[in-house]
This record gives structure tokens, sequence and C-alpha cells, in this order.
């Protein structure tokens, strides 16, 4: 069997299934972080703990689709649109960053946490913390896939 050769259609609607991945985690994210603020004042208790590690795991699987979905593609040098590659290149330090801030929650509030009631006290900073970092990334990642969607439209 021969190699497929993947028209410019066909990257662009690989593009598009990405870019709809990655927005359907990031809104399961913001949904299970929402949850979470419904527990203020946070207290130590099984549901809570329970949420906050589920919320932990969303937060990394949707951390991990942004790069798999986006960026992955960006660093193999597969891109080929010069605004998108321009757009990508002088936002992902700053993504790269809120990466490196939420595996540091994700290793504060994951699933090999044990005892909650030794850091419940930040708990409030900390989710405060994490969904200005989320905000963030959000702001970044929509600036690539506005790019990305800006070129499809002009075609």
């Amino acid at each position: 069997m021969g190699q497929v050769n993947r028209t410019g259609g066909d990257r662009r609607q690989q593009s598009q299934q990405d870019i709809n991945a990655l927005v359907s985690s990031r809104s399961e994210t913001l949904s299970l972080y929402a949850e979470l603020a419904t527990h203020r004042p946070f207290q130590e208790n099984a549901n809570f703990k329970e949420e906050l590690q589920h919320f932990c795991e969303a937060l990394i699987d949707y951390t991990a689709n942004a790069h798999f979905q986006l960026y992955q593609h960006m660093a193999e040098n597969k891109e080929r649109r010069k605004p998108v590659v321009k757009v990508a290149d002088s936002v992902y330090p700053k993504i790269a960053e809120t990466t490196d801030r939420i595996l540091a929650f994700n290793d504060r509030y994951g699933e090999h946490l044990i005892e909650l009631s030794k850091i419940i006290e930040r708990v409030e900073h900390d989710l405060s913390s994490i969904g200005e970092i989320l905000a963030d990334r959000i702001q970044y990642e929509d600036q690539v896939i506005e790019a990305m969607r800006g070129e499809r439209r002009r075609l």
C-alpha cells in the first residue's frame, strides 16, 4: 500500500479537529474548576478531595492535549503558515510557563495527595492562582487558534 498524501484541505480539517478537541478539553477543565468553587469555604472532606483530584486529572489532560494537538506540530516544523508560526513563536514561552505552574499545582494536589488537612489553608489561594493561570493560558492559546482559523478563512 502506498503512503497517503495529505492535501491542504486534509491538513486544515485535521487542524480544525485538533482545535475542537482542545477547546472541548479546556471546557471540561473549566467546568470542573467552577464546581470546585462551590465548596467555599474549603474544608477537608472526601467529596472535595475527590473533586480536586478529578480536576487535577482534567487539568493535566488539557495541558497535554494542547501540547499534542497544537504545539508538537509546530515544534516539529510541520506548520507552514507563517502567520501561525509567528504567533505560536511569540506565545509559546508564555504557555510553557503556565504549563510549569500547572504541573506544580498538580504535584501539590494531584492523585498522590494523602492528607488534604495539612494544606487545606492554601487551597483557596492556590485555586485562585490556577484560575488566573488558566485565564492567561486561554488567551495565549486563543491567539494561536485565531491565527490558524484566520488563515483558513482567507482561502
